[in-house]
């Protein structure tokens, strides 16, 4: 049965979860960043798909198109693991309001769940490190072939 919270108890659990909040708002604008490379990938895609290339070119546009496929899953995954970690920054955020309302010791999953979110957050960060390299290394390629 839950007990009688005070309000120093909020309080510090609002304390608690202000470092969490922070992360989640850099992790926000993370996530704006990675969407606005995907939109950019997407449109060039687009773009390139409805150009009629002369014979000379069709096979430049093919492998550029291939490229900007494979930039397009990379970066979707690293979306959808930045996204994971923000939503488990939320759980943590509430499990901290649980624990606290409920008078339950819950640091552990706490731990477990922050360690989760780090986790995915590292991964997302890696894989649009990757893209990037993508990116860039496309850009070389075009650049040696004149």
């Amino acid at each position: 049965m839950p007990t009688e919270v005070s309000i120093t108890t909020v309080a510090h659990v609002i304390q608690l979860a202000v470092a969490p909040v922070f992360l989640l708002t850099g992790v926000g604008t993370i996530l704006s960043v990675m969407t606005h490379r995907l939109s950019r990938i997407i449109d060039r895609f687009r773009v390139l798909e409805r150009a009629t290339p002369n014979a000379d070119e069709a096979i430049s546009r093919q492998a550029e198109m291939t490229i900007l496929a494979h930039r397009e899953r990379v970066i979707y995954w690293s979306i959808s693991l930045c996204t994971v970690s923000a939503l488990l920054i939320c759980v943590v955020i509430v499990t901290l309001f649980v624990g606290s309302i409920m008078g339950v010791q819950l640091s552990n999953a706490i731990a477990l769940l922050f360690i989760a979110a780090m986790l995915a957050l590292i991964g997302g960060f890696l894989t649009l490190l990757r893209e990037i390299f993508i990116a860039t290394s496309s850009i070389h390629r075009v650049g040696n072939k004149e």
